[in-house]
């Protein structure tokens, strides 16, 4: 599993878009308190002027606002994809254990849990793998059992 490329493209959606939104919502919050202290500070600045204050004044609103439209339509959507491509490297390991942990609850062995290079939560990998040695060896064990169990009945 762990030199396979990926062949579904949101693994966990309910979790990646969790986190994601998270992020776009922080984002989002920033981008207003930016907005909001731009705001105050030219504000400053136009009350400050000696002279065409009021013209300033009667511009930044509209200034201001298309700045944080601009902002919200290049960093919103980055932000959003690059959420979603972090998320990947823990929904994927996720995804992996509860399909590693299916497959010995059916009685297979999967061999160790193995996850794809830069995935996090490799040393919850490898305890889940110290957790299974013994299932697994015992499924071996069966599984040899039982291949040479015909052979002594035919003997």
């Amino acid at each position: 599993m762990a030199n396979h490329r990926r062949r579904i493209k949101i693994i966990r959606p309910k979790l990646q878009m969790k986190l994601t939104l998270t992020f776009v919502g922080l984002t989002l919050l920033a981008l207003m308190l930016q907005f909001m202290v731009f705001l105050r500070t030219m504000t400053g600045i136009a009350v400050s002027l000696p002279s065409d204050h009021d013209v300033l004044m009667d511009a930044i609103p509209e200034v201001l606002v298309q700045s944080l439209l601009l902002t919200f339509c290049v960093v919103v959507p980055l932000v959003f994809l690059v959420g979603v491509l972090l998320t990947f490297r823990i929904a994927g390991p996720v995804y992996r254990f509860e399909m590693y942990i299916k497959q010995i609850l059916r009685g297979e062995n999967p061999g160790e849990c193995r996850l794809r290079k830069g995935d996090e939560l490799n040393e919850l990998c490898g305890l889940i793998n110290q957790v299974t040695l013994p299932v697994r060896e015992k499924l071996d064990q069966d599984k040899s059992g039982e291949s040479s169990e015909p052979a002594r009945k035919a003997a």
